[in-house]
């Protein structure tokens, strides 16, 4: 299997990132992020993009499965602003890959609180309701992750300043967060987005209790 990880410079990102390249069904990784990773590995190849809604630079053609992990806090966005990061970004990606390989499955990375009927109060809801809507209409194989509290682990940080403090914060309770429904963690979520991409699923929106169940 090949597949595309966007945003694994980031907390969830980095978790799935190395899912895959713990995986021997993964035979190649593409990452496509803003920055460089700093990392090598055999299956791992990097296409850096300032811009992001541009990926004209890269070449969808043979992947199975991408894994959108990219999303930045509404705090202080317009909406216009957010939907440009949130909604333009994954589906000028979502496009050329489901145009190079119909059958490929699309896995995005929500949040709990999102809003499906894109009419709500909330801006980020409304925004995210909508990606997730275009994304499902768009691919047969596409699956909506909602994850609420994510544990860390193996290494891996938010790249938002206020999320790692509250993390430094709660770490000494993690033992304690782990065992309630609404939380998963970095490793999980890599482990069921990878394990929806092969054997699919029957839920299109997962939860945190879904996200934990899928082996």
């Amino acid at each position: 299997m090949k597949v595309i990880v966007y945003g694994a410079s980031g907390m969830v990102g980095y978790g799935v990132l190395r899912e895959c390249l713990l995986d021997p069904d993964v035979e190649q990784v593409l990452s496509v992020s803003r920055r460089p990773l700093g990392q090598q590995h055999e299956k791992l190849t990097e296409v850096v993009l300032p811009d992001l809604t541009d990926q004209s630079a890269v070449d969808f053609a043979g992947y199975d499965a991408c894994f959108f992990c990219l999303g930045v806090s509404s705090a202080g966005m317009s909406e216009d602003a957010y939907r440009r990061v949130t909604y333009d970004i994954t589906m000028a990606a979502a496009n050329p890959l489901h145009e190079a390989n119909p059958d490929a499955c699309f896995i995005y990375v929500s949040g709990m609180g999102t809003d499906s009927t894109e009419q709500g109060r909330t801006m980020w809801a409304r925004v995210k309701g909508k990606t997730e809507n275009d994304l499902l209409k768009l691919y047969a194989h596409a699956y909506m992750v909602r994850p609420g509290f994510i544990e860390p682990k193996h290494g891996a940080t938010s790249s938002t300043t206020a999320y790692r403090i509250a993390y430094t914060v709660l770490r000494p309770v993690f033992p304690l967060i782990s065992r309630m429904k609404s939380v998963t963690s970095t490793e999980q979520i890599g482990k069921a987005m990878l394990a929806l991409a092969k054997h699919g699923g029957d839920k299109k929106i997962l939860y945190p209790q879904d996200i934990n169940a899928v082996r």
